[in-house]
């Protein structure tokens, strides 16, 4: 086992700056050999929302572990039909198609990825994330918005971000930020010519709804739909979001952000079912993703990561589904991703009284490693964020 960078590069900048503290190895994005330090929204962003609180645990499986048998004698992933990862840990099955970015070490896994102080609450852990405030803090901005208020997008992009699968805009939220929903890239175009771009007013509201309608207008006039992929999509909603997303990113004029929602992770009930379905969809959208992206020739500057509002407790509940936890397991994927396990596995031998496990990785600080290495923008974290616990963690491979 070897300590390992998160992402390939010869940038050697930490991420300090606003955190203080050690520095912190997380490095799964960075500019280009020779890149100004300005920020450099040609390297893409794509955020994906496992809306609902996936469960980390039964994602990458702790299967050596016997207290985690213990704690889900009815939901637990059998030892035999784990994808095995390193003599310790495995995805999912239904994960199955990301093993060879993890064999190409393009494939980083983010253990114990949270906060202190969790909160419990789906609206309030989710604006948290959004905003990366702390817990008892209340910020109208996303962190994303904050971030282009102080390195603006180029005027020319298309946008600065584009959602796809829900109407919440999330870490794009807030005054001034180029942001649109669309679920569909042709029903967007059509109802787009309906907007007008014209007019000026001092009443707020109306100002409001003038610069979204400048906004649509303006992504419609970039958004070109005609590319013809050759990668099969899969025949689901997640996979239509995907198709739309390769549809944005093909755009010439480009954007800065895409996010894609996954709904359905909040299984207190009948998770094994759910769970499966839900990954499977994942890892087939993520595979069909990177299929689009190498056709664009842009996996290597598009830096891919999973996020939610918290995890799932480790034991399981009466209902053979868990109930909210804290701490989870995330995804970082790309071309320049150096793939392996970063932070620490949770310590299934010394929950809390709640029955959850601690953090290893904040938040906070794998948002500081896309604005510090993939952007190279140091705006948009509060400068009260926690320092992280553990960084750079051990790689293993099959």
């Amino acid at each position: 086992m070897k300590r390992r960078a998160f992402l390939r590069t010869t940038v050697s900048a930490a991420i300090l700056g606003a955190f203080g503290g050690s520095a912190a190895r997380v490095a799964f994005a960075a500019a280009p050999v020779g890149a100004n330090y300005s920020a450099n929204y040609r390297n893409l962003l794509v955020l994906i929302e496992l809306k609902g609180g996936n469960d980390g645990l039964n994602t990458v499986v702790p299967y050596t572990d016997a207290a985690y048998y213990t704690l889900r004698p009815k939901i637990a992933i059998a030892r035999d039909a784990v994808v095995q990862l390193s003599d310790r840990a495995g995805l999912h099955p239904a994960l199955a198609p990301l093993l060879p970015l993890w064999k190409d070490r393009k494939l980083a896994v983010l253990q114990g990825v949270g906060y202190a102080d969790p909160n419990l609450s789906h609206f309030r852990s989710i604006e948290i994330w959004d905003t990366a405030s702390k817990p008892d803090e209340y910020l109208p901005d996303g962190w994303l918005s904050r971030t282009f208020a102080s390195a603006p997008v180029p005027r020319a992009f298309a946008a600065d971000g584009v959602i796809i699968g829900s109407n919440d805009l999330g870490p794009l939220a807030g005054a001034g930020t180029r942001t649109v929903a669309l679920g569909n890239t042709e029903a967007f175009l059509r109802q787009a010519r309906l907007a007008s771009p014209a007019g000026e007013s001092r009443n707020k509201a109306l100002e409001h709804i003038l610069k979204v309608e400048a906004d649509i207008v303006q992504v419609a006039a970039h958004l070109d739909t005609r590319f013809a992929f050759n990668t099969a999509f899969p025949a689901n909603a997640f996979g239509n979001a995907i198709r739309t997303a390769s549809q944005v990113i093909a755009n010439p004029d480009g954007v800065a952000v895409v996010r894609v929602t996954l709904s359905g992770f909040d299984t207190h009930g009948g998770q094994p079912a759910t769970q499966a379905r839900l990954l499977a969809e994942l890892a087939q959208g993520i595979v069909a993703l990177k299929s689009t992206l190498d056709e664009l020739g842009r996996w290597n500057d598009t830096l891919v990561l999973t996020y939610a509002e918290f995890g799932r407790r480790p034991k399981e509940n009466l209902s053979n589904g868990t109930d909210h936890g804290t701490a989870n397991v995330h995804f970082a994927l790309g071309g320049r991703v150096a793939g392996g396990f970063y932070g620490e596995p949770p310590p299934l031998d010394r929950l809390s009284g709640d029955g959850n496990t601690g953090y290893a990785l904040d938040f906070r600080r794998v948002y500081a490693t896309v604005l510090e290495r993939w952007w190279k923008s140091a705006a948009g974290i509060p400068p009260s964020s926690p320092p992280m616990r553990s960084s750079v963690g051990d790689r293993g491979r099959t």
